[in-house]
């Protein structure tokens, strides 16, 4: 049975969480495959905004397995905060929620390290949300790291005391003057692990080969943003894992001719939290106003967003690099009221005109060229049908679907389940 991917083609905060929910009742298990609780997944329904760092977006769903995959890392104290708010919604989340036991852990240590390297850059900061997630990955990849699959081995514990030793002395190093009380840190981590070990661990690529031989539908989620992967993102500018569709592979362990459709998605215009090169970014009331009516905030950090027009240069990067079957466009709501929009179809680029993403987009090397086009002044919130959705918008939809060309086929008009119109 084929495996569907669904990931995010700017710089995150796509809405790929609405859209998981929206999409879970067509498949029996959801899957995310990278990053870690610098996500922030954010599902309406009910009348009720729910906010997901690591658990899949599926969880709300009677029928559905929830898998937590190797490429993930995990931080054990955000996890059981997670999980305190489900409970709020008497969820039966310990039958269906299941972590690879080569997942990677985030140790109070590898935070702290996080902060004391982001202030030891001082103006050259990437803009990291200190949540430790790239010194877990440095870990990962040196060979040096704690699994999920440890915490069930006798020694672990020594295992954590080496390691977290070893971050001391880079924090040392930092001079970054950062305080901390690692005791205090170490008390709740410890803790949240012992809630942690009261869910099933699994062998998730062997789980997940079964799977498909028994013919069940998978779902791998990702995070982040195509923009921010670590090999083709605006590096380094960037986050640590691999958020294009490649990462899937490497982070559930299913082979590429497994992989069917690839749901890319994407806003009606384009943002980006922290530092970084934005060409098409906006310092004007039209960016103001896409801040204002699409509550451009952090759905973990509350940091605001930097917004500006749709960049179809880098989406249309993004979607040769991840084999985009199936377009999905959201808070197209939120461009209701401009009179004019404008949609970057190429940049001047040292002298020339391109319309490929070049290796570098900083503001010095980039202007972009824009095409304009006639807005919609209709409310679309209300709106459940195609047939009801302005000239102008479908105007928009069929500019954008030639020039990527893929179908879209969602678009969202609002962030509750149900504001979803599909086409």
């Amino acid at each position: 049975m084929a495996v569907n991917l669904l990931l995010g083609l700017q710089w995150g905060d796509e809405g790929k969480g609405k859209i998981v929910d929206v999409l879970t009742k067509d498949y029996n298990i959801i899957a995310r495959f990278q990053g870690g609780p610098n996500a922030g997944h954010t599902l309406e329904f009910d009348g009720i905004k729910h906010v997901l760092h690591t658990i899949p977006s599926g969880i709300f769903h009677d029928k559905a397995i929830n898998l937590v995959g190797n490429g993930v890392v995990i931080d054990p104290v955000i996890f059981k905060k997670e999980l305190d708010n489900l409970n709020k919604f008497n969820l039966d989340y310990k039958s269906k929620l299941l972590i690879s036991r080569k997942a990677h852990l985030i140790l109070p240590t590898h935070r702290i390290l996080d902060a004391a390297s982001e202030a030891s850059k001082g103006k050259a900061k990437i803009g990291s949300t200190l949540k430790g997630i790239g010194p877990t990955y440095m870990d990962k990849t040196g060979r040096n790291g704690i699994r999920v699959g440890d915490l069930e081995l006798n020694d672990w514990k020594e295992r954590y005391r080496a390691l977290a030793n070893k971050h001391e002395a880079m924090i040392d190093f930092y001079d970054s003057k950062i305080e901390y009380d690692l005791t205090e840190l170490e008390n709740e981590f410890f803790e949240a692990v012992k809630v942690l070990k009261t869910l099933t661990f699994i062998d998730s690529e062997e789980y997940l080969h079964q799977a498909q031989k028994e013919g069940k539908t998978i779902l791998a989620e990702g995070a982040q943003g195509s923009l921010l992967d670590i090999d083709f993102g605006t590096y380094p500018f960037v986050t640590s894992s691999n958020t294009t569709a490649a990462g899937a592979c490497t982070g559930l362990g299913i082979a590429p001719n497994k992989i069917k459709d690839v749901f890319g998605i994407f806003k009606a215009y384009t943002t980006r939290v922290g530092s970084g090169p934005f060409p098409t970014e906006l310092f004007d009331q039209d960016g103001e106003t896409m801040a204002q009516v699409g509550h451009e905030f952090g759905a973990t950090t509350g940091r605001p967003r930097r917004c500006g027009w749709l960049d179809l240069v880098a989406l249309k990067y993004a979607v040769h690099v991840n084999g985009v079957t199936k377009l999905m466009m959201m808070k197209g709501d939120v461009l209701s009221g401009f009179n004019t929009l404008k949609i970057c179809t190429a940049y001047k680029y040292q002298g020339k005109t391109i319309t490929h993403l070049p290796y570098n987009i900083e503001p010095e090397n980039v202007t972009p060229v824009y095409t304009e086009m006639k807005g919609w002044s209709e409310d679309l919130t209300g709106m459940t049908d195609p047939s009801q959705l302005p000239k102008e918008l479908n105007e928009y939809i069929s500019f954008l679907e030639k020039e990527l060309e893929t179908p879209i086929t969602i678009v969202s008009v609002g962030p509750d389940r149900t504001q979803t119109i599909h086409r």
